[in-house]
This record gives C-alpha cells, sequence and structure tokens, in this order.
C-alpha cells in the first residue's frame, strides 16, 4: 500500500508545487487578463474611431452632394444669365441695325428729293435758256424786215392795255 498512499513529505512537496504553480497561474492570468483588456480597449478604440470615420465619411458625402447641387444650380443661373445677355445683345443689335438702316433710308430719300429738285431746277434753266434762245432767233428772224418790226411793235402795243 505504500504505493497507493503517498507519503506525508511527498504530499507536502506536491501541495507546496501545486500551490507555485497556482501563484504563477494566478499572476500568468493577471498578466494574460491586463493584456487581453488593453487588447480589448485598443479593439474597441480602433471600432469607435472607425465608426466616427464612417459617419464623417456620410457628412462629406452629404456636404459633397449638397455641393454638387448648389454648383449645378450656380451653373443653370449662370447660364441663363449668359442666354438673356445673349438675347439682349441680340436684341440690342438688332434695333441699331434696324436704326441705323432706317437713318441710310431716310438719309437716301432726302438725297434723292434734293436731286431731284437739283434735276427739275437745271431742267426749268436749261429749257428757260433754250426759250430765250428760240425766241432770240424767231424775233431775229421776223425782224429782220423793218416793216415787220413796225407792226409787231404797234401789234404788242394793242395788246398792252395801260389800266
Amino acid at each position: 500500500m505504500d504505493l497507493i498512499t503517498p507519503s506525508f513529505g511527498l504530499l507536502f512537496w506536491m501541495l507546496i508545487g501545486f500551490g507555485i504553480l497556482c501563484l504563477i497561474l494566478i499572476k500568468a492570468f493577471r498578466f494574460i487578463s491586463k493584456a487581453i483588456n488593453k487588447r480589448e480597449q485598443f479593439i474597441d478604440g480602433q471600432l469607435h474611431a472607425a465608426a466616427q470615420a464612417r459617419e464623417e465619411m456620410k457628412n462629406l458625402k452629404s456636404e459633397h452632394e449638397a455641393l454638387l447641387v448648389k454648383a449645378k444650380e450656380e451653373r443653370d443661373a449662370i447660364l441663363a444669365e449668359a442666354r438673356k445677355m445673349s438675347e439682349k445683345i441680340y436684341e440690342d443689335a438688332k434695333a441699331k441695325a434696324s436704326r441705323e438702316a432706317q437713318n441710310l433710308i431716310d438719309e437716301a430719300k432726302k438725297n434723292i428729293h434734293y436731286e431731284k429738285m437739283k434735276a427739275i431746277t437745271d431742267i426749268k434753266n436749261e429749257i428757260a435758256q433754250m426759250s430765250l434762245e428760240i425766241s432770240e432767233k424767231v424775233l431775229g428772224e421776223e425782224l429782220k424786215d423793218k416793216q415787220r418790226q413796225k407792226d409787231l411793235v404797234e401789234k404788242w402795243m394793242k395788246d398792252v392795255s395801260i389800266n
């Protein structure tokens, strides 16, 4: 039975070994526990940072979308303003061209009227000059004879009445 029942010395040394093993395991457990806690805190911090980054990304995305919408609205407003300015410039140019064309037409009508009046005056002067020349020739032919001159003067005198 010696083999089955341990002696007191063996039991004592087993208990001391077991106690030392328990102390080492407790120390190791505390060390492992602290390391696990640190790792857990690190992971929690990383998860929290990732959540914050995700939230910031959502905010940035919404801000980005808002900026895109605003930029599109500004672009549309600028294009509309450019169209209005283009139409205004076109209308102004059209009105100016119309005014200038009307002025040219009026000026041309005035010039035509002046030229017409000048031509009429020139024709009248030319007709008067021709009439005088014809009269001189006719009178010159009729007045060659002295008797005819006297008869013509008497005839004119009779036609002229003195009041």
